[in-house]
């Protein structure tokens, strides 16, 4: 069927008029931009949070705008307004042009409307019902099953998040294209204390879909699960440090991959020759048992789209294939940089911000060993199975993460619990180090940080063996 928004402007309820955009658009390309681009928002917002079993903050908002972006070469303008008014919107552009105007070269085309496939269904929008009453109904037997795993759980904090995201985009080259993105997630925290000492147990599952998301997590289950997390933690004996192999888990274990050597593979960086993999096409950059994938075409997955925000149906990307790097994720104009074809990979916050390179759903694919396999050829590591956050070093993948669960491998066995570990490395050098992949091959939700804004994207991999990766341990 056509998507939800392709349906919405067929009808003629468009959120800016088809002919107020082309005469913007006709009005910068008379000023002499390469390329015009219109990009139309109205953002729904509804959160409510849980702390010490009571509701403790509800949130709710709508925010409307419109960003308009020009290319001057590969030089870019770009500025926003709240007004529909085409005065206001040529305004704008001219304020933009201001110093870059010059003769026209390139002439109008007619707006065509796009359609595609909406692959992610919703059952129940916010824009149909906040549904506030079942959302902290859900919080409170999240709060009741962590606090009932151990008089040791002293805190509990919930959130339940869900937005709505109606895009709509026009540009020079004829595009005329919308969507409509409905998010929602749940964030669980549960804190354990023993006197004076604390540990944390989290969780935050999350996708693109309606309020029916809540049928797929028990809440039960979540509240266990970060309390049993949380009193691990609590009584886990101190981390060894050194260099030694460590196994990282599947689902959020990704997160290292996504932080040290995504971010290395957009051409938001790749363009600016500010990654070490920017001339390293076709090279082996990994393990040949690694391969990985930048996939948006997951059904319902938090980091997928329909189309990103430049307008362009988005694909799945191989990354690394074999050990071999075979390709970049690429925007609009990092394609015109670098030369290399856009991925459907554009992305940004919201109209505030103009679109950049950025990932999805990005994760390495399931290889072939078992957990019980990788475990048993280690004589001494570490097991990681839950990974925290962590800082890394734009350009060269330089990172320090932190290791939210942790256990010690002794003689090819888990054997007790740790806290306090940090895994310090390179991007590129953990790649190499790689010498096992699991099948046990899972997914979580996050949000990335970079230039065009926070973005839903999830990272992912099955349980992985690093041969050799130094470990900052400790109380």
């Amino acid at each position: 069927m056509i998507g939800w928004s392709g349906y919405f402007i067929q009808q003629g309820a468009t959120m800016l008029n088809p002919a107020t955009a082309k005469a913007v658009i006709d009005h910068a390309l008379f000023l002499g931009a390469d390329f015009a681009e219109l990009f139309v928002e109205h953002h729904q917002s509804s959160s409510v949070e849980l702390v010490s079993g009571e509701v403790d903050k509800v949130n709710s908002g709508i925010d409307f705008g419109i960003g308009i972006r020009l290319f001057f070469g590969h030089k870019v303008l770009y500025g926003y307004t709240n007004s529909t008014e085409e005065e206001e919107l040529k305004r704008v552009t001219s304020l933009l042009t201001a110093k870059d105007k010059r003769d026209q070269i390139i002439d109008g085309v007619a707006l065509n409307l796009n359609r595609y496939t909406n692959k992610h269904t919703c059952q129940f929008p916010l824009s149909q019902g906040a549904e506030l009453a079942q959302k902290i109904a859900f919080l409170k037997e999240v709060n009741h099953s962590a606090r009932a795993e151990s008089d040791k759980i002293s805190q509990f904090i919930g959130r339940m998040l869900q937005r709505e995201q109606q895009i709509e985009i026009f540009n020079s080259e004829g595009l005329h294209i919308g969507d409509t993105r409905h998010y929602t997630r749940v964030a669980a925290t549960a804190i354990a204390q023993n006197g004076s000492d604390q540990s944390t147990g989290f969780e935050a599952p999350g996708a693109l879909t309606g309020w029916e998301f809540h049928n797929s997590v028990n809440a039960k289950d979540l509240g266990q699960h970060v309390a049993k997390q949380a009193m691990v933690k609590l009584f886990a004996d101190p981390c060894p440090s050194g260099e030694m192999p460590v196994i990282i888990g599947n689902g959020f274990g990704g997160v290292i991959f996504h932080e040290a050597c995504g971010h290395l593979l957009e051409t938001t960086s790749v363009a600016k020759k500010a990654s070490v993999f920017h001339d390293k096409m076709g090279e082996m950059i990994a393990n040949t048992v690694v391969n990985a994938v930048d996939d948006g075409t997951m059904t319902n997955e938090w980091g997928s789209i329909n189309i990103d925000d430049e307008g362009m149906e988005t694909q799945r990307t191989q990354l690394i294939k074999n050990g071999k790097l075979t390709s970049f994720m690429v925007d609009k104009l990092g394609g015109m940089k670098t030369g290399y074809a856009p991925t459907g990979s554009g992305r940004r916050e919201s109209y505030k911000y103009a679109p950049t390179s950025r990932m999805r759903n990005t994760f390495i694919e399931a290889g072939n060993s078992s957990l019980d396999e990788m475990v048993a050829s280690v004589e001494h590591g570490i097991y990681a199975p839950k990974m925290g956050g962590g800082s890394v070093q734009p350009g060269t993948g330089e990172f320090n993460f932190a290791v939210q669960e942790a256990y010690l491998i002794e003689n090819g066995k888990i054997t007790k619990p740790l806290k306090s570990a940090t895994l310090i490395s390179t991007g590129p050098k953990v790649l190499k180090e790689i010498s096992m992949v699991g099948n046990d091959f899972a997914l979580a939700a996050g949000m990335c940080g970079s230039v065009s804004g926070s973005v839903p994207t999830t990272v992912g991999q099955p349980a992985l063996k690093v041969d050799n990766i130094l470990v900052g341990g400790g109380n």
